[in-house]
C-alpha cells in the first residue's frame, strides 16, 4: 500500500495506481517493510528524571525514538506538565501527545510527591474540583486513601465530567474500585487479594502498622510469609468473578509488567542494573535508580526471589484470563521507575502482553487502538485510516509474525513530521551525550 501524508494528516492509502503522489514529495521507499500506528505509553512520569532537562532531554528523545506518539502521564505537577504539552503542540520540541493527571490525591502521609493529601470527603471533592479547573484530563488516586474520601472522589469526578483512574487504595478491594467507577487499574493493584479466599484478613494485615522494636529480618519473614498465604490462598472461582466485574464495568486495566518485573518483583535474574541501555540514563537518575533496586532486593533470598517470580506468573495468567473475558487492557511501563527505561520498556510490556496470552495483533492494539479509544480519540488516532493524525511507525519485520519486531524500527513519522532512521539515531546520541555529562 502506498500511504500520502500532508499536513499532519494521513491524506490518502491505496495501492500505487490509486494514489497520486506529487512530485516534489518527499519518498519513503517501504516496499518489504510494515507500518504501524504511533504507539502510545499510557502508565509514564514525564517528571520521574527532574525538571526541566531531565523530561527534555532524556526522557521524551527516547520515547520518539521507540515510536511512541502519545503518552499518559500518571503523576506530576499541572504547571510543567502544561508547560511540555504547550512546547510540543506548538512545534518547538519534538515529543509526543501528552495526557496528564497531575498530583496524586492520597491519605496522609502520601506515598509519592507530588500530592494532595484528603482526608475528608469536602477534602476531597475540593481537590477534584480544583485540578479539573487546572486542566487536567484525569483524577489520580492513591494507595493511602481512605474509604470516604475515596467515595467523595467517585462521586465529584462524576459530577465534573471527569474521569478518576490509579491504584485501588489499600483500605478497598478492587471489587469495590470497579463498581466505584474508576476507570483504570494501574499495576494490577489489589487484584491478586481480590482472587484470594483471605482477602479481607491479608488486606488487614499489609495495612496494620509496623510493630515497635522489629527488626528488618523480622519484616522480611513477615512478608514472606504474607506473600505465601496470598499464593495459595488464590481461588479460580474468585479470580473469575472479579474478571468478570471488570468487564461487565469496562475497568480498563494497565499491569505495567516492565515496573512490575524489574522492580517491584525484581529478582537477581530480572535486575537490569548492568542492561546496556543504562548508556542513556543521567548519572543522577542512575544512583536514584541504583538505590531502588538496592532497597528492593535487600535481606532477600532464594524463596522471595522464587515468590516474586510465581506472582509474576500469576499475574501474567490473570491478564490473559482478563484478555479473553474482554477485559480492555493498555500498555504501560511506569518509566522512568528503577529499571524502567523510556521508550524501549513499551516494547518489552507488548512482549509480556502476549506471554500473558493476548496474540501479537491484540498486544499492538493495546499499545494503539485502546489507548484512543479510552482517549475518547478513536476518531484521531489508533489505526492507519485516512483523516487520522499521522503518527506512524515503519518497521523491518512483521510484529505479527514476532512481537519482538516491533523495536526494528526504520522511521517514525511524529504529527506528521518523518523521522528516518538517522534521525532517530541523532536522537539516541544526544540522549547519550546528555546523560555522559549529568
Amino acid at each position: 500500500m502506498t500511504v500520502l501524508v500532508a499536513d499532519g494528516r494521513i491524506a490518502a492509502i491505496g495501492h500505487s495506481a490509486q494514489v497520486a503522489i506529487p512530485g516534489n514529495d518527499k519518498q519513503v521507499d517501504g516496499a518489504g517493510k510494515f507500518l504501524i500506528p504511533g504507539l502510545a505509553d499510557m502508565h509514564i512520569h514525564l517528571t520521574g528524571a527532574g525538571e526541566p532537562s531531565g523530561s527534555r532531554e532524556f526522557i521524551i528523545p527516547l520515547l520518539v525514538a521507540n515510536g511512541i506518539t502519545t503518552v499518559r502521564d500518571m503523576g506530576g505537577k499541572v504547571e510543567y506538565l502544561k508547560q511540555l504539552r504547550a512546547e510540543i503542540n506548538s512545534g518547538k520540541r519534538l515529543g509526543p501527545q501528552i495526557f496528564f493527571t497531575g498530583p496524586y490525591l492520597d491519605g496522609n502521609p502520601p506515598s509519592f510527591q507530588p500530592s494532595i493529601v484528603v482526608q475528608t470527603p469536602a477534602e476531597a471533592a475540593a481537590a477534584v474540583d480544583k485540578l479539573k479547573a487546572e486542566g487536567v484530563d484525569f483524577i489520580k488516586v492513591q494507595s493511602r486513601l481512605q474509604p470516604e474520601p475515596y467515595y467523595a472522589i467517585a462521586d465529584e469526578a462524576k459530577k465534573d465530567k471527569i474521569r478518576f483512574l490509579g491504584h485501588v487504595p489499600d483500605s478497598i478491594t478492587a471489587a469495590v474500585a470497579s463498581d466505584a467507577g474508576q476507570a483504570s487499574i494501574e499495576h494490577l493493584t489489589g487484584v491478586l487479594l481480590g482472587c484470594s479466599t483471605r482477602e479481607a484478613e491479608l488486606r488487614k494485615r499489609s495495612v496494620a502498622p509496623e510493630k515497635p522494636g522489629e527488626s528488618h529480618e523480622e519484616t522480611l519473614a513477615e512478608d514472606r510469609a504474607g506473600t505465601k498465604e496470598l499464593l495459595d490462598s488464590y481461588s479460580d472461582e474468585l479470580a473469575a468473578r472479579l474478571i468478570q466485574k471488570f468487564a461487565a464495568n469496562r475497568t480498563w486495566q494497565v499491569p505495567t509488567f516492565p515496573m512490575l518485573v524489574h522492580l517491584g518483583f525484581v529478582t537477581p535474574d530480572t535486575d537490569l542494573g548492568n542492561d546496556p541501555r543504562m548508556k542513556y540514563v543521567p548519572e543522577k537518575v542512575r544512583e536514584n535508580w541504583q538505590e531502588g533496586r538496592k532497597t528492593e532486593l535487600a535481606g532477600s533470598d532464594s524463596t522471595d526471589f522464587t515468590q516474586r517470580a510465581e506472582i509474576i506468573q500469576r499475574y501474567l495468567e490473570i491478564v490473559g484470563k482478563m484478555n479473553q473475558a474482554g477485559v480492555p487492557i493498555m500498555a504501560g511501563t511506569d518509566a522512568a521507575a528503577p529499571n524502567v527505561f523510556p521508550g524501549s520498556s513499551l516494547h518489552e510490556d507488548l512482549a509480556y502482553l502476549v506471554q500473558a496470552g493476548l496474540t501479537p495483533m491484540q498486544a499492538l492494539q493495546a499499545a494503539t487502538a485502546r489507548p484512543a479509544e479510552f482517549l475518547g480519540r478513536s476518531a484521531q488516532q489508533g489505526t492507519i485510516a485516512v483523516g487520522k493524525r499521522a503518527d506512524l511507525v515503519l518497521l523491518d519485520a512483521n510484529p505479527l509474525d514476532d512481537i519482538h519486531n516491533t523495536t526494528k524500527i526504520r522511521a517514525v513519522i511524529l504529527n506528521g513530521k518523518l523521522l528516518e532512521r538517522s534521525d532517530l539515531d541523532k536522537l539516541l546520541a544526544g540522549v547519550e551525550q546528555f546523560a555522559a555529562k549529568h
